[in-house]
């Protein structure tokens, strides 16, 4: 296939017009990560360590375009490279590497005659008063005193024709996987949030070549009632789904087996608009993504997070599973930061738990730094167990008989605090409700085959999606709440809810979370129809998610946040007498695992053409499922 007509399809998938084919799983899929740094000469006691603490994905820190000494000459870097991917690949293992995306940082700026900035001022992304993104040590944590740290535009075509050469020549040590870090416009360091950078030339101009405006003059920065800055904010995301889908063809261009895994820390937040790297346009166009996600609002430490936070933390990575469309979604979170109250073993595996539960993977890290844990035999305990039950937790999941939440894209990057709020409030209802949901986006509409679909607060529809609507309210039932942009009319299958009951709840659970409950929306319920295949009945402090494994077992997956006090108590209260509810004519066998348990057969009670499971204990959180 010629480049260009790669790229129409690409940038189709981004917006999507069309779905992305169904992906098959590889070792991404299953990865236990843990992350290390590569000096060159230590590749075999990189991989040995990784074996001994039950990791499966080896992370390498060898950044080569970020460090403007190798950018340059890149050879004993790219050496390096090659040794660990040999020496991973002897015990069945699979490296990846670090590189940089748009940052580039030069060691001792202040005192060496060539950097980045004072070679190639010109390659920087600039605020609209033109001053560039040029900053110094203290700046963040990672820039050492008398660094020079700087952030490159996307479009210098100089750079970025050295930065895919770079991508050529790591593809070709044989390496598993290229990790991209944070490709994004320069807005999130101090003075720089709302300049909606950047503003060089080689980007007004590429701007301008796209959609005819000056940036400078013809956008009103920050303003979503203007066309011109509406244009302004879709070109950004695009420059780095581009990007993003320019450095995966290079590579595999090499190397056809290479992963291409960015690493982001915006999730379905406002902040992915603002520094332009939407998880849900590049999951087309990557083989994984790495979040480092902080959800938004909470503290991103599991030792500190409250039940509020978990579950909008689980919101967040459900939504990325949506998008991800069986692509495999890794977390790069942190789970202890030398709290003197919380024991960091019981921080760790709270995280873990968490996102098992939801089919993430993953990847264990000590305070803010990629390599190394907070304990390592707990590191080790966690990855030995999840290795032991892999397939439990990463076969594909398909619905069964959800209610469908949409996830607007465009009402996302222009609405981003009403939308946000209906629908995380819609979901954390349902997650509490332990009704079966499932996330749909314009790439997944036409495969949603539920009963009920709720638009929650959704703004900006287009026409396909509006015609398929129209379609699916024929037949089924359209929940619309709070503004309607659906332009059908009247219909006997649409429920118009003008107070969207999800933005109802999420002012209740940010006002006293514990004393909230998911039946002061009972209208909402009333509404919907579906999600009957399987019936829960267990406290709301418990975030359920149910799914057909294609192993052919109805699964339901549990995470238990009850009792969870943020700096305090890592440790759940207990929950007996949960119990689950199958549709089920013929007779079949129930199985429980519990969090770092065994499994254990669990017996039924039929009752018609239903059988009812009673649940062992759970204390932290685990999986039931029911093989027919």
């Amino acid at each position: 296939m010629k480049p260009k007509a790669l790229f129409a399809i690409l940038v189709l998938f981004a917006y999507g017009l069309i779905a992305a084919p169904a992906e098959k799983q590889d070792w991404t899929n299953y990865v236990r990560i843990g992350a290390y740094g590569l000096k060159g000469g230590d590749a075999a006691e990189i991989v040995r360590r990784a074996q001994e603490s039950g990791v499966s994905g080896i992370e390498v820190d060898n950044d080569i375009p970020g460090r403007y000494e190798s950018f340059l000459h890149p050879e004993a870097k790219l050496k390096a490279i090659r040794d660990v991917a040999v020496a991973a690949h002897k015990v069945g293992n699979h490296a990846f590497v670090y590189i940089a995306g748009t940052e580039c940082i030069t060691a001792h700026g202040d005192k060496v005659e060539h950097t980045m900035a004072k070679d190639h001022p010109d390659w920087l992304q600039r605020k609209i008063t033109g001053e560039p993104a040029i900053f110094g040590g203290g700046t963040a944590f990672w820039i050492a005193p008398g660094d020079e740290d700087v952030w490159v535009s996307p479009y210098a075509t100089e750079w970025r024709k050295i930065y895919m050469e770079r991508v050529r020549e790591i593809a070709g040590t044989g390496i598993d996987g290229i990790y991209v870090d944070i490709p994004y416009w320069m807005t999130h360091f101090e003075g720089w949030e709302n300049t909606w950078a950047s503003f060089d030339d080689y980007t007004v101009a590429e701007f301008k070549q796209k959609t005819g405006l000056d940036a400078k003059h013809d956008v009103r920065i920050g303003d979503f009632s203007d066309a011109g800055f509406r244009k302004w904010v879709e070109f950004r995301i695009q420059t780095f789904t581009d990007f993003m889908a320019e450095i995966d063809h290079t590579a595999k261009a090499v190397n056809p087996e290479i992963k291409t895994i960015p690493e982001i820390y915006p999730g379905i937040e406002e902040e992915a608009v603002r520094v332009g790297a939407d998880v849900y346009s590049l999951y087309p166009v990557v083989d994984a993504i790495a979040h480092e996600y902080e959800f938004g609002s909470g503290d991103h430490m599991a030792s500190s997070r409250k039940p509020l936070d978990w579950f909008r933390y689980q919101v967040g990575m459900h939504s990325f599973r949506a998008f991800a469309q069986g692509k495999a979604t890794w977390i790069l979170n942190y789970s202890w930061d030398g709290d003197k109250v919380v024991d960091k073993r019981e921080a760790m595996m709270n995280l873990a738990m968490s996102q098992i539960m939801v089919g993430a993977n993953f990847w264990d890290a000590p305070g803010h730094s990629m390599a190394g844990s907070n304990d390592l035999l707990t590191r080790k305990k966690i990855f030995d167990w999840i290795g032991e039950h892999e397939k439990t937790f990463y076969l594909p999941r398909a619905p069964i008989d959800p209610i469908g939440v949409y996830f607007s894209p465009e009402t996302r990057n222009l609405y981003a605090e009403d939308f946000l709020a209906s629908y995380r409030g819609i979901l954390i209802l349902l997650m509490q409700k332990h009704l079966e949901f499932q996330i749909v986006t314009p790439r997944t509409l036409a495969e949603f085959h539920g009963e009920t679909l709720v638009l929650p607060d959704v703004r900006v529809l287009g026409r396909s999606e509006k015609e398929w609507l129209k379609k699916f309210a024929a037949t089924k039932k359209l929940v619309v709440t709070g503004t309607d942009a659906t332009e059908l009319g009247d219909m006997s299958n649409i429920v118009r809810v003008r107070e969207c009951p999800g933005k109802a709840y999420n002012v209740a659970i940010e006002k006293d979370f514990e004393h909230s409950s998911p039946d002061s929306a009972r209208e909402f319920f009333a509404s919907v129809r579906g999600a009957d295949a399987v019936r829960i009945h267990a406290s709301p402090q418990i975030a359920t998610s149910i799914a057909r494994t294609s192993d052919g077992h109805i699964s339901v997956f549990l995470a238990n946040f009850a009792g969870l006090r943020g700096g305090s108590n890592p440790v759940q209260t207990p929950q007996d007498g949960v119990e689950v509810t199958v549709q089920a004519k013929a007779e079949g066998k129930g199985f429980f695992l519990p969090f770092l348990g065994q499994v254990q057969a669990v017996k039924g009670e039929r009752s018609g053409e239903s059988i009812r499971f009673t649940l062992p204990t759970i204390s932290r959180g685990a999986v039931f499922w029911f093989e027919p």
